[in-house]
This record gives structure tokens, sequence and C-alpha cells, in this order.
């Protein structure tokens, strides 16, 4: 990924830290999870402003990759979304996976919004709108194998099974459910939701499916069905841990160091004192925190990258300022005004979230937007 970092306005110039998003990456992801389904529809999560990353500035350019369905949690994010892509793809599906906001359901129609029904309540309620409406409405049937959250449990597939008149009225695009495991392709559960799945879908009306998530997309053509509905995939996360990461990475956070100093035994670092020195050391504090999303669970245990070697972080993260030991980095390199690579080509999402005890999903999710953002390509 090219460096980003030319200060040559002033907004550069008073950021802390600079984001650089390869939206280039963004769709030649898409590209390859849609090869990955082998013909199967590829469609777009961009729920939590695109993971993070810009939802204004990610959807066109999946719709220019040629994605026509776009996954938003909820409607308001389906709204935003319908307006973004108005004159590009005025078609394009736009599902709402949090289901039919009551009271909310002017918006939905309005804003040509596709709610997931995810209950026999959600069922019966979309039913009465369409009745209202006198016209069918689009749906999504959601069916819950196995992850118990949202989705039909048996009980209620069972209703809807021996009753298909609960469907009437309302016009099925999907029925879908959600692996729990998908990124674990050894684990056994994968097999049983898909069984449980197809048995399911023989109990209903004929209706196109969709089972795979980033991480199902990998485990084969008998989860593609109809519709792949990759998300953190598109955003450089590996959907297959311990392999090599077939994404290409999209996000580069560099942190602009604002001090360097020099301290030694018994010195301490940061809140608590949580880190003493030995010896003599470098230390350079950086303009990111976790009001920007640099989680402090990173409290000696992140890591950077700095004139092509890496260097911890020591004590703890705090709101506005994290502390780096560079003391292995060239003097050169390591001075105030320069940058250390907080994430980069050689430090991903994964093995960052890994560091903070969490998952790549959040360390995207959690960017703050006290970054100098700049977007390549796209």
């Amino acid at each position: 990924m090219a460096d980003a970092v030319a200060p040559g306005d002033s907004a550069a110039a008073r950021a802390g830290a600079f984001l650089t998003i390869d939206l280039g990456a963004v769709q030649a992801n898409y590209r390859r999870l849609e090869q990955e389904l082998g013909g199967v529809a590829c469609a777009g999560a961009v729920k939590a402003d695109a993971y993070g990353l810009g939802m204004g500035r990610v959807a066109p350019v999946l719709a220019a990759a040629g994605a026509r369905c776009f996954f938003v949690a909820l409607p308001d994010e389906g709204m935003a979304l319908r307006q973004i892509l108005a004159e590009s793809v005025p078609d394009a599906e736009i599902f709402v996976l949090n289901g039919p906001m009551r009271g909310a359901e002017a918006d939905y129609l309005a804003h040509d919004l596709i709610p997931v029904l995810n209950s026999l309540g959600d069922l019966d309620h979309w039913h009465a709108v369409a009745a209202r409406e006198s016209r069918p409405l689009a749906a999504v049937l959601h069916l819950d194998t196995g992850m118990s959250r949202l989705g039909l449990p048996r009980n209620e597939l069972d209703v809807v099974a021996a009753d298909h008149g609960r469907l009437e009225g309302l016009e099925l695009r999907y029925v879908l459910s959600h692996l729990a495991c998908a990124d674990d392709a050894a684990n056994p559960m994968n097999a049983r939701q898909l069984e449980d799945f197809r048995t399911a879908l023989a109990r209903l009306p004929p209706a196109p499916a969709s089972l795979a998530n980033s991480s199902g997309i990998f485990l084969g053509a008998d989860y593609h069905f109809d519709l792949g509905r990759p998300g953190a995939a598109l955003y450089g996360v590996n959907p297959t841990p311990g392999q090599a990461n077939p994404m290409r990475q999209v996000v580069r956070l560099q942190g602009k160091i604002l001090q360097v100093r020099e301290i030694d035994a018994p010195q301490a670092v940061g809140y608590g004192a949580t880190h003493r020195v030995s010896r003599p050391t470098r230390l350079a504090t950086v303009a990111v925190g976790y009001a920007d999303g640099y989680l402090r669970s990173f409290s000696n245990q992140g890591i950077g990258r700095i004139g092509g070697v890496q260097v911890s972080v020591v004590g703890r993260v705090s709101m506005d300022l994290v502390t780096f030991d560079i003391s292995a980095a060239p003097a050169e390199s390591a001075r105030p005004g320069a940058t250390i690579d907080l994430l980069g080509p050689d430090l991903d999402v994964d093995e960052l979230g890994r560091r903070g005890g969490t998952i790549g999903y959040e360390i995207l999710t959690a960017l703050g937007h006290r970054y100098h953002r700049a977007y390549l390509g796209g």
C-alpha cells in the first residue's frame, strides 16, 4: 500500500494519525470472493459504516465491481445507503438484518428497504403491513440453525412449515441462515447447520437461499446456495484463520510521534506505572489513544513498525496517547513528526486484534474519527 502521509494541507498537519483506506483493495477482495463463489451472486455487507471504513466511499466501489445486494443492520443505514447509490445503482437491493423496526414502516417503504424477518412476530407484522399496502412486500426469512441469536427457532419454523399461508402477501427474496463457526473449517457444527438449513428449506415454499458469510464462502460450494454474504473479508480480515490470508490488506494506520525521550531504570511509563524500564530506553509518545479506537487492551501488548523495525507499546494506552519503546529503531526514523505504523503492510488487523485479545472486526469498527482519512482508488 502506498505511503499516503503527505501533509500538504492544514487538516493533515493538524492530525495526530493518518488512516489510509485502499478502495482498490476492497474491490479486488470483492472480485476474489466472487471468484470463490463460482458464479453464485455476491452481496456486500456495509453495516456499521462499512465496518468503520466509510459506507459513502466503500459502497460505490462495491457497486462498480458488480454488487447489487447490500446488507445493513439498521434502517438508518439502509436509508443512507439508498441515497449513496441513488444514481449509480437505483435498483440495488438493500436488506436490513435487524428486521422491521416497529413504527418505522413508512421509512422502509419509502426507501425500498427489505427487512430480514427474524421471528414469527416479524413475519406477522410485515404480513400486516403488506395487507395495509394491498400489495406484496419483499422480505427475507431468517432461520436459526444454531446461533440462538436472531432467526426463527425450530418451533417457529414448524408453525410456518405447517401453514404456508403465513407467507402470503410476502415476496421472499431469500431464506437465509448464519453460520456460527465458519472460521473453523473443521468444526462439525458447520455440517450440522448445513444439514439443518437444507432440511428447513425443503419444508418451505421454494425461494433463493443464502448461508455463507465471509468464511462460509471458503467452506466450499455446498455452502454457497444462491447468494454469498461477505463482510469482514471485503475489508481485509482473514476468512481462513490458520492459513494465508486470500484477501488484500485494505487499511494502513500511522500515528504521529509527538515527543521522543530517553529514560533509565527505575523509571516507569504511563498510568499505573505498569511498565518499568531496566536499562536506558528511548521512548516515542504517539498521538493515538483509546478515544481513537486504539484499544486500552493494547497496553503493554501492542506493536508497531518504524524504519523496518518492530517496536512495542509500553505502559498503558491512555485516551489520546500511547508510548512505544523505540530503542531499536533508527534515530533518523524515530523523531517528532515522523510516524509509526500501527496497522500496515507488516501488521494486519487480525494480528493487532490477537494482541488486544479481540478480533479484526472490532479493530476495524473501532477506528475513530479523529484520524486524517485518505482513500486510494475508487
